[in-house]
C-alpha cells in the first residue's frame, strides 16, 4: 500500500495560485504598447473628425438655439435684467468677437471662412490623442461656424451677453455662445501646448 506524498499536495495549491496570479496581472509589453494602441485609434479618420464633428456641431448648435430665442422673443436694443451682473441685451455687431474691428465688416465673411479652413487644417495634423488640443480646436471652429452662419444669414453677428458692475462702471463688450467657445477655445490651446503632458 502506497501514501500520497504530502509535498505534492501542498506544492500543487501554490503552482495553481502561481499559475493564476500570472493570468490576472498584464505584462510589461502589453503596459507599454497601450498608449500606442490608444493614439492608432486616434488615427482612424471616423474617430479623428467625428470627434470635431460632434463638439463643434454642439457648439454651433447651442449658439443658434440661444440666437433664435433671442431674435424670436426681443426687439433690437431690448435688454431683460437676469441677475444685478448680467442682462440680455440683443444687439447686432458686424465686428469680430465681443465687438471688434466693425470697420471690417466687409471683408470677415471671407476671412472668417479662411480660418476656418485653418483651424481644420491644424486640426488635421495633430497626429496623437491630444485630447485638450482637439477639444480647443473643435470649440473654436464651431464658435467660428455659428458666427459665420449669422453673417450669411443677417449680414451682421447677434450678440446678447451683456456682463456689467454698475458699483464699478463697468460694461464688458456684448457677447454671445460662439465667442465665448472661441475664447475658451483659445485658452485652452494655449495651456495644452504650454503642458505638452499628453500622448
Amino acid at each position: 500500500m502506497t501514501t500520497r506524498s504530502p509535498v505534492a499536495s501542498d506544492a500543487e495549491p501554490a503552482s495553481a495560485l502561481s499559475v493564476s496570479s500570472a493570468r490576472q496581472q498584464p505584462s510589461v509589453e502589453s503596459v507599454l504598447t497601450q498608449p500606442a494602441k490608444v493614439n492608432v485609434l486616434w488615427a482612424t479618420p471616423i474617430v479623428r473628425w467625428g470627434f470635431l464633428a460632434i463638439v463643434a456641431s454642439v457648439v454651433v448648435v447651442v449658439d443658434q438655439v440661444t440666437k433664435y430665442l433671442v431674435v424670436s422673443s426681443m426687439s433690437l436694443g431690448d435688454t431683460i435684467p437676469v441677475l444685478p451682473w448680467l442682462a440680455l441685451h440683443y444687439i447686432t455687431n458686424r465686428g469680430v468677437a465681443f465687438g471688434m474691428f466693425r470697420q471690417f465688416g466687409d471683408f470677415l465673411l471671407p476671412l472668417s471662412l479662411a480660418i476656418c479652413g485653418v483651424i481644420i487644417y491644424v486640426y488635421g495634423t495633430v497626429e496623437t490623442r491630444r485630447v485638450w488640443v482637439r477639444i480647443a480646436l473643435a470649440l473654436q471652429i464651431g464658435g467660428a461656424i455659428g458666427n459665420v452662419i449669422d453673417r450669411v444669414r443677417f449680414g451682421a453677428v447677434v450678440d446678447f451677453i451683456d456682463f456689467h458692475i454698475d458699483e464699478l462702471q463697468f460694461h464688458f463688450a456684448i457677447f454671445n455662445v460662439a465667442d465665448s467657445a472661441i475664447c475658451v477655445g483659445v485658452v485652452m490651446l494655449v495651456a495644452a501646448l504650454l503642458i505638452q503632458n499628453e500622448g
